[in-house]
Parts: C-alpha cells; structure tokens; sequence
C-alpha cells in the first residue's frame, strides 16, 4: 500500500477516546504498517457486557419427542442457541456480533477516532487512537486498486502483518494490537484500520464470517480476505467490495 499522501496516514494521539483536542505531530507511518502513539499511563475501562441470553431445550413427552424440538434449543436439550443481540462492547458496535457501524453513522455521531488496547514489548499496555476517515479511505483505497490480482485472497503483508511501531519508545516491530478472548468483544474495527486482523486466529476470523453470513471455509488467507471485504462493506454499505 502506498503512504505517500500524507494527508491519508494513520495519524495516532495521546488524548482520551473523545476528546477533541489532540497533537496531529506524529511521525507518518511506513508502507509496511502504521506506526503508533500512546502512553503507558492510559487507563483503559473495559465496556460492560451483558451476560448472554440462552434458550432453553426443548421440554418432552412420556416416552416421546415433542415435535420441532430441534428447533427451539437442539433435541438432546443439551444444547443452546445464544441469542444474536448483544450489549455494543464499543461506541461503533451495532448489537450484532461481528457488526460494526457505518461510516456515514459514525461521522453523523461525532465518532472520528477509534482506539483500541496495544501492547509493546518495551512500554507495556497502552491506548492509541486513529483517526477513522484517513484510515478507511486509505484501506478502500487499496482494496479496490487490488482486488482483481488479490484472488479472493489476502495478501502476505495481511496474513501476517509485521508488528507496529511504538512512538513511545520507538522501537520498530513492538506494537502489537490486543484481541479480546471474548469472540464478540473483539475491538474489529481497530484491527481493521490498523490493518492487523491477521494477527486474529483462524477461529476468531471464523466467527465474524459466521456471525455476517460469510463462507467460513477454506485457508486462513481466504477466510480473512472476507473479513476485510466484510468489514469494508459494513463501514461502506454501497461500496463494491464484495
């Protein structure tokens, strides 16, 4: 991907998630990933969850099944389907596992800097932010320039995204995105704009296709080459990524 309009980098901020001031100074970011700002000191509150809805198993009759049982919770009565609304883990969630806001959305709601959780080897735990216009037009950008020679596969610098830049410490190679162990708090939009989702496990990338109605088989460059297209089309419903 070219950096080369500076106006389009990834542009990262000491500042709390909402504030409107922030120092826009950073250094730009390399052709092989973003570069990040952050403090050590940021303290991060994780949003509250809901606990997750659960069907019961279907009830039965003296020596019978009731009929359509496996509909309502599995015929065992072992299993149970979870519910698909969940409490928005982050501002741009919708109450959809795996769906985030549109982009058009976001703007209209005064949400123009997504953060997320990173980690680097030398500083610890910190908050950066991005900023989500350049972002996504640079990230639409390239996948439109490339799909065609992409093959409904991610290329290598997706599949194994090489670790960010810490502008803490500086050092190359440090910054590494956090994915949460709950599937569905999974921060997907930073990884999406950080360009980092392929740092997700194969499971993990599974789920969002489960969850948005995607073909979920195949290799991993496959699988998360949908995610990327998925998540595009989410944040640019009338975009042609698919």
């Amino acid at each position: 991907m070219s950096d080369s309009d500076s106006d389009d980098s990834l542009r990262l901020t000491l500042s709390p998630p909402g504030s409107r001031s922030y120092t826009p100074d950073f250094a730009e970011s390399s052709h092989q990933g973003p570069s990040f700002a952050g403090s050590s000191e940021y303290s991060y509150q994780q949003p509250a969850y809901s606990d997750e809805s659960e069907r019961g198993g279907s009830s039965t009759r003296r020596g019978s099944v009731r009929r359509g049982s496996s509909e309502r919770g599995g015929g065992s009565g072992s299993s149970r389907a979870k519910e698909e609304r969940i409490a928005p883990p982050y501002p741009w969630s919708t109450d959809r596992r795996a769906v985030v806001q549109s982009l058009d959305w976001m703007l209209a709601n005064g949400i123009t800097r997504i953060y997320g959780e990173v980690s680097c080897k030398k500083c610890g735990n910190h908050m950066v932010d991005v900023d989500l216009h350049s972002a996504f037009y640079r990230l639409s950008s390239y996948f439109l320039s490339n799909r065609d020679s992409m093959h409904d596969r991610a290329p290598r610098h997706w599949t194994t995204p090489q670790l960010l830049t810490c502008q803490i410490c500086h050092q190359a190679d440090h910054v590494r995105p956090m994915v949460s162990s709950k599937k569905r708090s999974i921060n997907w939009l930073f990884l999406l704009l950080t360009e980092t989702l392929g740092i997700c496990t194969l499971e993990q990338l599974k789920y969002f296709c489960k969850h948005t109605r995607k073909h979920r088989t195949g290799a991993k460059d496959r699988v998360l080459y949908l995610t990327y297209a998925g998540l595009l089309k989410q944040l640019n419903p009338a975009g042609p990524y698919e």
